[in-house]
């Protein structure tokens, strides 16, 4: 069974449970840069070739 809810009882019912509307970032926050420059330069082109 599946239940339907207006924005509005979402929200209230969302807060009774001490919830929070809350939307992800757009990137995650433990994203290492230098770590993925690595990857592209090392490991991409190795698992390219083996296509």
């Amino acid at each position: 069974m599946v239940a339907a809810y207006w924005r509005t009882n979402q929200r209230l019912l969302t807060g009774r449970l001490g919830w929070s509307l809350q939307r992800p970032r757009r990137q995650a926050v433990e994203r290492d840069e230098s770590e993925i420059a690595r990857w592209v330069a090392q490991e991409w082109p190795r698992i390219k070739r083996g296509r």
